[in-house]
């Protein structure tokens, strides 16, 4: 808008051949108390010239002029990303006419017996205006804040996995190698020591050593998975069949085989969705039985999570959404896909990633 109505005078266009008709409108809105700037013009050229040059708060328009309608008029001003409010303002208008007007997105219309009314309706049709106005820079302003913070967990996304990669690297290269070299200190002491005290004490160590080699391997498998470089399908295998030894609930992996290439990231955020999904299994669902089904019919990646544990009621997924849930969600999206979880108050919870397979991916 030009102006405000509290502020600047209003600016106001009023497309009207009748010099009487636009002294009778002035009038009315001086009457009013109404502080307002008016530029008067009776064509079509005129009138496309004048919206051209500058901005105004409002159009004020008789209906029916020389050779054109109001429409025709306003058939102009709506090409303009920020059009004016548009008020018809005529003598004769009849309600088929009033109606299609209205339908095309023209503001309002007054006869111009009740022109008396027509502060009223000026100082609304502007207000109404300013705060459509508002609300899309409102509407704009969060989307551009979604926008940038699903971006922001893209990249947060990426961050983890790049520093649990880079973990397990460090895991595997120190950690391990050293654990390797007192595996190796161990086995020459057991040859060259004797007495049974000094064995016990080496058969104690190589116990421990071993366990701290499996919690070593575990933690870089759960960190990076090396078996995703041999696909999608037997990383999850690996990962129920490690599921259903820890807890005792039966995993099974349905679906496949998947014969279309998927991209790395891809794979990563669908094996995540399936750990974190067995892990909420395992600590809150109570079910002694969980199905992964995966498929990429279509070019669309699916993979779908149930159980039938106790599931979660409808009401508290919707108003609590811990953020566990969330971030599967904010995963999805990372990836350029969506996230679907039915709770029921009774047996059983399904989570769904869906994933178009060629859909441009967020940076």
């Amino acid at each position: 808008m030009a102006a405000s109505i509290e502020g600047t005078p209003i600016e106001i266009l009023h497309l009207e051949d009748s010099l009487v008709d636009h002294e009778l409108a002035l009038y009315a809105l001086r009457k009013a108390g109404l502080r307002f700037a008016a530029q008067r013009v009776q064509t079509l050229d005129g009138f496309q010239m004048a919206v051209s040059s500058r901005s105004f708060d409002l159009v004020l328009a008789d209906y029916r002029l020389p050779g054109f309608t109001a429409v025709e008029a306003w058939d102009i001003l709506e090409t303009f990303v920020h059009a004016p409010p548009f008020v018809i303002l005529s003598g004769a208008i009849g309600e088929e006419a009033a109606v299609d007007a209205m339908r095309r997105g023209i503001t309002d219309y007054l006869l111009k017996d009740s022109i008396g009314k027509l502060p009223h309706v000026v100082t609304r049709a502007i207000e109404v205006s300013r705060m459509r106005a508002d609300k899309a820079l409102a509407d704009a302003d969060l989307a551009a804040s979604k926008q940038r913070l699903a971006e922001f967990a893209a990249h947060l996304q990426e961050s983890i996995e790049q520093e649990r990669a880079s973990i397990a690297r460090e895991i595997h290269d120190d950690i391990g190698g050293s654990l390797t070299a007192i595996r190796f200190d161990l086995s020459w002491i057991e040859r060259h020591g004797s007495g049974p005290e000094l064995q016990a004490h080496v058969a104690s160590a190589n116990q421990m050593l071993q366990h701290a080699l499996g919690a070593s391997q575990r933690i870089m498998m759960n960190l990076r998975p090396a078996i995703l470089d041999q696909g999608l399908m037997p990383s999850l295998q690996w990962l129920l069949d490690g599921f259903s030894a820890r807890t005792g609930i039966r995993a099974e992996l349905t679906g496949g085989p998947i014969t279309v290439g998927i991209p790395r990231a891809l794979e990563t955020a669908a094996y995540r969705t399936v750990q974190e999904s067995l892990t909420n299994v395992a600590k809150h669902a109570g079910s002694n039985e969980v199905i992964v089904d995966v498929s990429a019919a279509n070019n669309v990646l699916t993979v779908e999570i149930a159980d039938n544990g106790r599931g979660i009621p409808g009401n508290i997924l919707k108003t609590t959404g811990g953020f566990g849930i969330r971030g599967l969600h904010e995963r999805a999206k990372s990836v350029g896909g969506w996230l679907d979880v039915t709770g029921r108050n009774g047996p059983g919870t399904s989570i769904i990633l869906t994933v178009p397979l060629f859909a441009e991916r967020k940076a």
